[in-house]
């Protein structure tokens, strides 16, 4: 078993200190030397793929091809992406200067915050600690990087394939416990990026709030399912099997509730058996592409929701190898444990509906989710979209919106604050400076006191 020292509080001091003095050269300013760290990135990440994807086996069962598509391919198109585009992305933004600023010109910086902090969590700890980094290098950030100790295999590859590719005062990994993280969380940062629980979220900004620093908060929630009676079930179902199954549902826009129409909540459960036995056979434990929970305590937690209904589907559980099988359940009361806290494991509970409008009144009594997911013809589906808040969401599709680089990312209200991905993580570590260059070739007398002719001139405002 892979073991994760403590990184030591003086380490972290010193860290923190030798990026600040390092930021404070501005060699991250210049584009180009942003340009060449991601291209150094990308070049170790491909040459490391073996590693990484042999350490998420290892610490959640992770197949080759989930992780391939879940983890490496997404941080590589975010690369390719700001490859393609930074330099236009990072240039000087020019703005419509009006009359009674005559004779200025305004235009927009993008510059770096400075250093930067980024704690990444265990489900998908490849993809979220290395796609913030993206954003960090590409907007001339340095970048002080804190893996999850629940995937110590995973954790100490990153650490050997930053350490290979980046000198720490500009890019370093931190390792440890949540006493890590309080000693992380002590110092003073230019931008915090946070993904993780929402209870976690608040613990993370209230030491941000010492120094007033900017956070980006990537947190949960309980992602909802809405099946209308127009949808297509066979497909609905499918999809949502795949997504509450990828990564055994420890996913944080997982589809975490149904909502369904009692119309075709039988049939639902019919494809959803048959998606689930097309996705991982007869039985998943044998799946090379069913992953297990990540600790005994996540195992018990997730295993102990099976209380909160009828088991209409799955139900096996083996706790040596933190096995929980996919499991749909029924008859679930709205104020049971599985109903009211993010599941973060393959049990899926539904709730019957009447009505699309039963389905938003429900879903707008609750904390507002990082996702949202409705099945229904587009009518229907566009009325719980604009009648609903959630952080992102799909329409007749589960999870895909995060595979988009070009769209953002990012929560609302008790999922989350700030959004990332393209662009928006370039602003994410970036100030956007409004800057007004006046010249000096007239001085009109008018904005000065006493105010001459302030009658005409307000005529102009």
């Amino acid at each position: 078993m892979a073991e994760i020292v403590n990184t030591t509080n003086d380490r972290i001091t010193s860290i923190v200190a030798t990026q600040r003095s390092f930021f404070a050269k501005h060699r991250t300013l210049d584009v180009e030397y942003r340009l060449e760290a991601l291209r150094r990135l990308r070049i170790a990440i491909v040459r490391y793929e073996k590693a990484l994807t042999q350490a998420l086996y290892a610490d959640l069962n992770k197949s080759y091809e989930e992780a391939y598509l879940t983890e490496i391919s997404i941080v590589l198109g975010e690369i390719d992406n700001f490859l393609k585009h930074l330099k236009r992305w990072a240039a000087p933004s020019k703005r419509k200067t009006p009359m009674k600023l005559f004779p200025s010109k305004s235009y927009i910086l993008t510059e770096p915050l400075g250093v930067s902090l980024i704690i990444a969590p265990w489900n998908y700890p490849v993809q979220l600690l290395l796609n913030p980094l993206v954003g960090a290098i590409a907007a001339g950030c340095t970048a002080v990087l804190k893996p999850s100790p629940y995937v110590p295999h995973v954790a100490l590859v990153l650490q050997q394939l930053i350490e290979e590719c980046f000198d720490e005062e500009y890019v370093a990994v931190v390792q440890g416990n949540r006493e890590v993280n309080s000693a992380l969380l002590k110092e003073r940062y230019d931008i915090i990026f946070f993904t993780g629980s929402p209870y976690l979220g608040r613990v993370v900004m209230r030491a941000a709030a010492e120094n007033l620093t900017p956070v980006v908060l990537e947190l949960g929630g309980k992602s909802p399912v809405v099946i209308d009676k127009t949808a297509d079930v066979k497909i609905a179902a499918k999809r949502v099997a795949w997504g509450k199954t990828l990564n055994a549902g420890q996913t944080c826009i997982a589809p975490d509730y149904l909502l369904i129409d009692n119309s075709i909540k039988e049939r639902f459960i019919e494809a959803y058996i048959e998606a689930l036995r097309m996705l991982h056979g007869e039985d998943a434990r044998q799946s090379k592409h069913y992953v297990r929970m990540v600790s005994d305590s996540a195992f018990e937690r997730v295993k102990s929701y099976m209380d909160g209904g009828r088991v209409r589907c799955g139900g096996r559980v083996v706790a040596q190898e933190r096995y929980i099988e996919p499991t749909l359940l029924d008859d679930v009361a709205e104020d049971s444990p599985v109903m009211r806290e993010e599941i973060f494991g393959p049990v899926l509970p539904m709730m019957g509906i009447d009505s699309i409008d039963e389905a938003i009144a429900f879903i707008n009594r609750r904390e507002k989710p990082l996702a949202l997911y409705v099945f229904a013809d587009k009518r229907v589906a566009q009325r719980v979209i604009d009648h609903t808040s959630s952080g992102g969401a799909c329409i007749n599709d589960v999870i895909m919106h995060i595979a988009n680089e070009k769209m953002p990312f990012g929560g609302v209200g008790n999922s989350g604050m700030g959004r990332y991905h393209g662009r928006d993580s370039l602003y994410a570590f970036s100030h956007r400076r409004s800057v007004l260059s006046t010249s000096t070739w007239l001085d009109l007398p008018f904005r000065y006191m006493p105010y001459k002719w302030f009658k005409y001139v307000k005529r102009l405002l």
